[in-house]
Parts: structure tokens; C-alpha cells; sequence
């Protein structure tokens, strides 16, 4: 949930001054793509993943701020609840073995995490919902102690008038329809965040790219069928994010491309993403009002700002060691795990199938209309790989087809012009083949555990724990 602040309560004047900011920033963005002015640098990829912390008798156990202190590391951070941490990787040239360096830092990173937590009777896990956690686990006692978690919580209450979050997840196996006064439901669900520096040339068809893909990495990453016990969808996370901090759309529409603030979006992008910053502007009320010492240049109340709109494919400014902004994107649909193999072939998939996209003479966007993308994402996650897609041309295609037939391939190729040697990309993209062939994803593994072993969910729990310490991709894990 972003940058740190130091107040949790604003005033009237407080929004004011940090409208006409936001308002002079946007317009310096605007200026900025006319003039050329950000940095177009070759791409480079990073990535962001949440995790659980939990005890010997695994639940979730909320003790991140000494965990955080005794491991002390700048790349592992605080999330939303107390038992959530975030490991930031360093981001690495695509062009130079960027997927081995990953699953290095990874790795490396995650050794050290398992190691401080071991001498603190924790255990660190990577999973998109733990399906131990308990609703009782979620209250606001169990909030990480910052002023920008008290704030967000707040203002979105205040933006619904007091109103209660209602939670209703149906379509799946089972349902689960509850409400909240708070938005800690949002802190049950943890994710492998991609991202990617983009050119003015080529952010939009980047940005669309991810959009329509989505569908097929939401399916492939699963790995969040549970929540409180009850079988939901393949990626329980996109409905429960969604709801977890839902503000109604001012004019009340719920129907698709309504602006709320965890979303697909209202569109596809155009204008090297500049319309998606002035949509952030125009329709979206600030909810951090807290106003930056940082120079116009640095366009931190913007940055700011849209760090508060949670799109599953969001728009980021990023700056290098000198200052100069850049455009990023921020690929947000994909469960945290099962393995450091798995994210990583996730990651290779997901960076060959946009590089395919930009290597179209038409662009994807103009056969495939957003509402179709739109369509497709939401079935993928309900769905998984089961789920069937509207494709190029009107077809109907079963999605597990057009991974194994098409979009792998493509993939491949994508990641052959960046002159990568195969041995850099192969293997990880056999991964996501034998995933898909099988059709073992992680929720697919947890939903046939539970079939076998029945509703025992801290045994379910033990058993992901040993087998993603084990290190093997998915696919071959046993039950």
C-alpha cells in the first residue's frame, strides 16, 4: 500500500491544497510527454511479493515489526497487517538474464527471511490466501501500526458514508457473504507484483498488452481458492481485493468500467498512459491529502494519489538515481507462490507474452475490445484454466488451448528479440507448459488436497509449507 505518511486525520484545506498540486503535476506530466522529456531507457523488470508470517500452529501470526527489525533489510518492508511483509526486488535489464537474477534475489532474500523467522519460531510463507486465516485474525487490532493504514481505512469508510464493506463472492463451488466495518479483509490477500519500465513509444501497447493477457496470467498464477474455509473461485483475491475497498462510483453505476478503486479499468490506454493519470485526477477523490516537501519535478502528490487506485494493471511513475522520471508498469493479477520457480516462470510468461504483443503489426488492442478483456479476465479468475475465452476473429477458444497452442510460443518468441540465449528462457517457460498440461496450479493443488484430506486447513497449510520449502515448481508436488 505505498509510500509512508505522517498523519492519519486532514482537513477541508488539506484536500484543496493537495487537489491543486495533483492538478500541477498532471499538467507537468502532460508537458513532460510532449516536449520527450522522461527517461526511455532500455526496459528493465522487477517485482514485488507479499507474504504471510505464520507460527508453529500455522496461523497467522502478527508479529512483522519485530521481524522486520531483527531481519533488517531495506528490501523487505511492512504491509497492511501485521503478519504480511513485502520483499522488493532489484530490477534487472531485460536484455541480461533477467529471470535467472530474479530467481537469484529471490532466493537469496528469501533464505535470509526464513532464517531470521526460524530464530523467532516463524515461518515465512508465499501463498495468495492463507486458508487458516480466520476472520477473527483480520480486525483492526491486527493493522501494522502507520498512520497511512488508519488513513486509508478511515477515508474509505468516510467515502461510503459509514457504510459497511459487504463481501459477497459467489459462482465458485461455494459462497461467502459477510460484512465489515473496516477494510482488513484487504491484508487476506498477498500477490507477485511484476513490473516493467516502459517508453513514451511504447507504454500504451505495453499497458494493453498486460490488460488482455491478463486473463490467461490471472489462470495460470492461482493459487487463492479458499477463503474462511469455503471453496471459492480459482483467484479468490480479484473479488475479495475488490470489495475489500470498495467506494461506490459517484454516479452509482456497478456495471463494468465503473471507476472504482480496486478495478479492471475504464479502458484500454492511449497518450503513452497520460489519460489514466488524468482519470485518476478527474475521478477519483484523494484519499491521502498529505502534502510533499518534494519539488514539482519529483510529481510525488501524483504519485501519491495513484497509489491509492489499486488497478490490476496500474500505471506507475518510477525515477532513477538522478531524478528523471520514467513510466512503469505494475502487473498486480498474480498470486504470491506456490515456489520461487513458479513466480519466476510466471515472470518469463508474462515479459515474453508483452514483447510478443509489440511485435504485432496491428496492435491487439484493435481486434480484441476492452469489454472482451474485460469478460475474459473475470471468467479466468473465476475459472482458472477450466475457463473458456472470446478470442481473435470472435472465436471461442478453452483457455488451457490457447496457452499451450498459441500464447506460449508467442512468448517464446518474444523473448527470442531481446537476443536472450534459450537456456535463459526455456526452461522456465517448460514450467508454465507442464503447469498448464497438467493442470496442477496452485489452486488446483489446494483444491485437490482438500478433496483428499477433507477441511483440515492448518494441515492444508503444513503440507504447502513443506512442499514450497522443497523448492519443486507446482506441478510436481504430491498430495
Amino acid at each position: 500500500m505505498g509510500n509512508a505518511i505522517d498523519r492519519s486525520r486532514f482537513s477541508p484545506d488539506d484536500f484543496r491544497r493537495f487537489s491543486a498540486r495533483l492538478r500541477n503535476e498532471t499538467l507537468l506530466l502532460r508537458d513532460w510527454l510532449r516536449s520527450g522529456q522522461l527517461a526511455d531507457e532500455p526496459a528493465r523488470a522487477g517485482y514485488e511479493v507479499e507474504a504471510w508470517l505464520i507460527d508453529h500452529n500455522w496461523r497467522p501470526a502478527p508479529r512483522n515489526a519485530a521481524f522486520l527489525k531483527k531481519l533488517d533489510d531495506p528490501h523487505v518492508v511492512h504491509e497492511l497487517a501485521q503478519f504480511n511483509v513485502e520483499l522488493n526486488g532489484t530490477p534487472h535489464w531485460l536484455r541480461d538474464q533477467p529471470f535467472t537474477a530474479m530467481a537469484g534475489d529471490l532466493e537469496a532474500l528469501w533464505s535470509h527471511c526464513r532464517q531470521v523467522a526460524d530464530g523467532m519460531s516463524l515461518q515465512p510463507l508465499m501463498i495468495g490466501i492463507l486458508p487458516s486465516a480466520r476472520q477473527e485474525d483480520l480486525g483492526l487490532d491486527r493493522m501494522t501500526g502507520a498512520d497511512r493504514y488508519r488513513a486509508l481505512n478511515e477515508q474509505i469508510l468516510q467515502l461510503r458514508s459509514r457504510r459497511p464493506l459487504r463481501i459477497d463472492i459467489a459462482n465458485g463451488d461455494e459462497a461467502v457473504h459477510l460484512e465489515r466495518a473496516d477494510v482488513m479483509l484487504e491484508a487476506a490477500s498477498t500477490s507477485l507484483q511484476l513490473h516493467l519500465q516502459l517508453t513514451t513509444a511504447n507504454a500504451a501497447r505495453c499497458f494493453n498488452a498486460a490488460v488482455i493477457m491478463s486473463a490467461a496470467t490471472v489462470a495460470v498464477a492461482a493459487n487463492s481458492p479458499l477463503l474462511f474455509g469455503q471453496l471459492l473461485w480459482e483467484e479468490t483475491r480479484i473479488p475479495l481485493v475488490e470489495q475489500a475497498v470498495a467506494v461506490d462510483p459517484v454516479d452509482g453505476n456497478q456495471g463494468p468500467g465503473s471507476l472504482r478503486r480496486a478495478t479492471f479499468g475504464s479502458g484500454y490506454a492511449r497518450d503513452a498512459l497520460y489519460q489514466l493519470f488524468v482519470e485518476n485526477r478527474q475521478h477519483y477523490p484523494v484519499l491521502l491529502p498529505v502534502i510533499k516537501d518534494d519539488p514539482v519535478e519529483r510529481l510525488a502528490h501524483l504519485s501519491l494519489h495513484n497509489g491509492t487506485i489499486w488497478r490490476w494493471n496500474r500505471p506507475l511513475i518510477g525515477a532513477d538515481a538522478q531524478g528523471r522520471c520514467h513510466l512503469r508498469l505494475e502487473h498486480r493479477v498474480m498470486s504470491a507462490g506456490p515456489s520461487i520457480v513458479d513466480m519466476t516462470a510466471n515472470a518469463a510468461f508474462f515479459h515474453g507474452l508483452v514483447q510478443a504483443c509489440l511485435l504485432r503489426d496491428q496492435p491487439l488492442e484493435t481486434e480484441i475490445p476492452f469489454a472482451v478483456a474485460e469478460r475474459n479476465f473475470y471468467r479466468a479468475a473465476r475459472e482458472g484454466l477450466a475457463a473458456e475465452m472470446e478470442w481473435l476473429g470472435g472465436s471461442r477458444v478453452p483457455l488451457r488451448e490457447l496457452i499451450l497452442e498459441s500464447l506460449i510460443p508467442k512468448a517464446r518468441r518474444g523473448l527470442e528479440q531481446l537476443d536472450l540465449p534459450a537456456s535463459e528462457y526455456g526452461p522456465w517457460l517448460e514450467i508454465i507448459e507442464a503447469r498448464v498440461r497438467t493442470g496442477r496450479t496452485g489452486a488446483a493443488w489446494q483444491r485437490a488436497w482438500v478433496h483428499r484430506h477433507g477441511r483440515d486447513m492448518q494441515g492444508l497449510v503444513a503440507a504447502y509449507w513443506q512442499r514450497q520449502r522443497g523448492g519443486a515448481p507446482v506441478h510436481e508436488w504430491e498430495l
